[in-house]
């Protein structure tokens, strides 16, 4: 997880989030998750579902594309830098449509410009054309779906790249200092995409 992330998600996805009901998180980036830490509440039902095993975890998948949960059953179903990771994703988008209630949304983040990482396989990057065509083949409308970087705005110009925490500390010192004169900066960028479930 890194801030554009949960930037784009604060700026475009947060009044999609309820304050009650049921919200599941693929993919959990801890316990409780950067996520859930920032917008769960006392009447919202926060599961989270993985491919591995742990003990804090609701759910434990036995591939990517089978989850071991019933049709219809959230209101939210929220993934933030994941889909890179799935080999599949047209295929992996119609189980999280699958188990989202009718008039639910999913939400997704996904990385844009990040570097290869491997968990255990870095297989995408997928810009908002790519990211409509894969909710509209899942029964999912498209409320919104944009890539953008929200980090560093005091700069006015960004390169697509890492964000300052995870680049090395030398060339944050020489943006920094260099941004202030107008030369890019880089900064993550990532898309955001937005759907409410409109058939079963």
């Amino acid at each position: 997880m890194h801030e554009n992330s949960e930037l784009l998600l604060r700026e475009y996805g947060a009044e999609y989030l309820p304050k009650q009901g049921m919200l599941l998180e693929i993919g959990p980036n801890g316990f409780p998750s950067t996520y859930q830490a920032a917008y769960a509440t006392p009447s919202l039902t926060w599961h989270t579902l993985d491919l591995y095993e742990h003990p804090q975890l609701t759910f434990t998948a036995k591939s990517e594309n089978q989850f071991p949960i019933p049709d219809n059953t959230y209101d939210v179903v929220l993934s933030g830098q994941v889909i890179e990771h799935v080999r599949r994703p047209w295929v992996w988008m119609k189980e999280l449509s699958r188990v989202c209630k009718v008039g639910g949304v999913v939400i997704t983040v996904n990385p844009v410009s990040w570097p290869y990482h491997e968990a255990p396989l870095d297989c995408w990057r997928i810009f908002p054309d790519g990211m409509q065509a894969i909710y509209e083949d899942a029964s999912l409308d498209v409320i919104l779906s944009r890539w953008e970087s929200l980090e560093d705005r005091q700069y006015r110009r960004h390169v697509p790249g890492r964000s300052a925490e995870y680049q090395p500390r030398k060339l944050r010192l020489a943006y920094q200092l260099l941004g202030r004169i107008g030369l890019p900066v880089e900064c993550a960028y990532d898309t955001i995409t937005i759907g409410r479930k409109i058939a079963a």
